[in-house]
Parts: C-alpha cells; sequence; structure tokens
C-alpha cells in the first residue's frame, strides 16, 4: 500500500510557520500589554538620561505574557540605543550565583572562564558593566537556591535597573532583608487575560502560523474557550498546532471541530516545564500524588512528612500550586461537611475535558 499517496500534495501544508505557536515566540507587535510595557519603561528610562535606574519586581500567573512583554521591552531598547546593555537570565537554567555569573560571561563574550571561580567571574562582569548602563532581567526567581547575585549587583554596578519576574507575589518576602531594602523595587501586576484579549492574541498567531482560511471558525471559538478556561495562552498555542497537525494527518484542508476535540483530548501530554527539570522534592511529591490520586492535600501532605521529612503545610502549599501551575497536576478545591479542602488529581488520570 503506498503510504503517502492520500497525503496533502507535495509543498502543501496548513501551517505557513511553527515557529509563531511557540511560546518563546516574539511577535513584534505585543497585544493587550501596552501598559505593563510602560511600566517597564519608565523603570529603565532614568539610565537614558544618565541616571540609576528603577527596579520592578513583576508577578502574575503563568501564560500571561510576563516573559514576553519583558523581552519585548528588552528588543525595542536595543533597537533604540547602544548606550544600556540588556542582560536576560532564565532561572530555571541558571539557578545559583555561579550559574548566573557564567551565563552572564557567556553572555558579554568573554572566552575560557571554564576554570574561574565565582569572585572571579564577577570582577570580568563588573569590569565590563560598569562603563555603560545595564538592564538586568532574571525570569522565574523562584526557582533559585541562592540571591547572592542580586546582593553584588546592587552593591557594585554603578547604573543598573533590576527586572525580578516570578508566578509568586510572597517570593519577595522570602528573600534577605539586605538585598530588600537595597532593591526597594516598584510592583507590577499582570492579571490574566479576559477572553476578548485571549481571543485577539491567538487571531493574532493564527494569521502568522496557518494558510489564510484553513480554520473552520466554530472550531476556533472551542480552542478559545478551552484557553480562557485555563487563563493560560500557552495552552491555546498548543491546541492550535495539535489541532492543525492532526488535520493534516487525516489528509484535510480545513481543521474543523473534530480535529480540535481530539487536540483536547491529547493536552494532558502537555507540560509547560519538562518533568526532568523539576527539582527532587517535587518530584518526590508527583511520585506521592501519582500513587495517592484524587487524595485530600492533608493527606499527601501527611505522607510527604512520613516518608521524605518535616517541611511547613504553607511551604508544601507552595510546591502543590507550583506543580499546578505547571500542569503536572490538578487541585480541586470542593466544600463539604467539615468545611472547605482541596482534592490533589496527577493530570494523566484527569482530562481537560473535566476541568
Amino acid at each position: 500500500m503506498p503510504l503517502f499517496k492520500d497525503m496533502l500534495g507535495s509543498g502543501e501544508s496548513l501551517f505557513r510557520d511553527t515557529v509563531f505557536l511557540s511560546y518563546d515566540f516574539q511577535p513584534k507587535i505585543l497585544s493587550c500589554r501596552e501598559n505593563e510595557q510602560q511600566r517597564f519603561a519608565i523603570g529603565i528610562r532614568p539610565l537614558l538620561q544618565g541616571n540609576n535606574g528603577r527596579n520592578v519586581f513583576v508577578y502574575g500567573p503563568p501564560g500571561v505574557g510576563k516573559s514576553t512583554a519583558c523581552k519585548h521591552v528588552l528588543r525595542e531598547l536595543e533597537e533604540t540605543t547602544d548606550d544600556i546593555a540588556s542582560m536576560y537570565i532564565n532561572c530555571w537554567k541558571e539557578n545559583t550565583t555561579f550559574k548566573i555569573f557564567y551565563k552572564l560571561c557567556e553572555d558579554l563574550g568573554f572566552k575560557f572562564i571554564q576554570s574561574k571561580k565565582t569572585s572571579e567571574l564577577w570582577d570580568l562582569i563588573k569590569s565590563k558593566l560598569n562603563r555603560t548602563a545595564v538592564v538586568f532581567v532574571f525570569d522565574e526567581i523562584d526557582k533559585l537556591e541562592d540571591t547572592d547575585f542580586l546582593y553584588a549587583i546592587l552593591e557594585d554596578i554603578y547604573r543598573k535597573s533590576i527586572f525580578l519576574i516570578t508566578n509568586y507575589r510572597d517570593s519577595y518576602s522570602e528573600m534577605d532583608e539586605r538585598i530588600r531594602s537595597r532593591l526597594n523595587p516598584e510592583f507590577l501586576f499582570f492579571r490574566p487575560y479576559n477572553e476578548v484579549e485571549i481571543a485577539q492574541i491567538l487571531k493574532q498567531r493564527r494569521g502568522y502560523a496557518f494558510v489564510q482560511d484553513c480554520w473552520d471558525e466554530d472550531s476556533f471559538a472551542e480552542i478559545i474557550e478551552k484557553c480562557a478556561e485555563t487563563n493560560d495562552v500557552r495552552i491555546g498555542l498548543y491546541l492550535m498546532r495539535e489541532a492543525g497537525n492532526i488535520a493534516e494527518e487525516r489528509n484535510s484542508k480545513r481543521i474543523i471541530t473534530s480535529h480540535v476535540a481530539e487536540a483536547i483530548k491529547k493536552v494532558d501530554e502537555f507540560h509547560i516545564k519538562p518533568k526532568e527539570g523539576l527539582e527532587d522534592d517535587l518530584l518526590k511529591i508527583l511520585d506521592i500524588i501519582k500513587e495517592q490520586d484524587g487524595k485530600k492535600i492533608g493527606e499527601i501532605y501527611s505522607t510527604y512528612v512520613e516518608r521524605i521529612g518535616e517541611i511547613s503545610y504553607r511551604h508544601f502549599q507552595r510546591k502543590i500550586l507550583k506543580l499546578s501551575e505547571a500542569r503536572f497536576i490538578t487541585a480541586e478545591k470542593i466544600s463539604g461537611g467539615e468545611g472547605n479542602t482541596t482534592l490533589i488529581y496527577y493530570n494523566a488520570n484527569k482530562k481537560l475535558t473535566e476541568f
């Protein structure tokens, strides 16, 4: 049987370019975050005037454009002036002072740094960045193992703005008092997108990523609705890509509701972060949840304490929130005769259609 006989014609595809469906893609026009971008620009403006910049603590739920908006401002800054350096670090990957300094040295173009100590790396960074002004962006700061690098920057870099990005407002209160007193940031909350804004963003990406008129409008409305339920644009991008792939597998020149329905069933495979990148204690909690799927959070906490060791209940709740926001689990609040509680589900066992 011919393997390719019934497929779309040679060179035919429903996609123009799938890069526009990537979570990290930076559109030239960033919709629905104009006010937040202005706040970033205000923080940087003093640097353009030869003064020290402002520091901004950025927080809000995942998938609402925090990183994208900040990167968009940095790109525009780079296109506007050569007098301000911009340094972006993802703290999920670089989560210690040494790793951060090493990455900064790489980005600044230093060679032969493999054998250098932390203090030696910092001396290189200072020598270069103190010749100019600099904007530092540290994304996902809740993944940091230490914050010594922040103290060094606050003390030793002359003209700078520091932007800290996280999902969690209380990441700030957990910082060392020496850092908080010197940082003295403005706080910028990114609210979730509403359904109208989600529709606008996904339509913009659809125009870039797909050939014209390949989407049935009812099927695209399903994507918008499911994305709005999760308040995470990344879910919408995932579903758009999967629905397009399914349509091509079915040799269809249009993406219809049955393709979207099948994509929704596959959403359990979607995680914002790879499981391999999870911290060891989060992996242990995930294993307990997989074993005790659907149990109350208090029961899972008790199992964790019994098997792994003591941890405050509040700290445990934050770890549950991290797993939930990365879509490894679902936390479902319920009310009953004994008051309110939360049931925890391992996401391989719970479908998006049940949310």
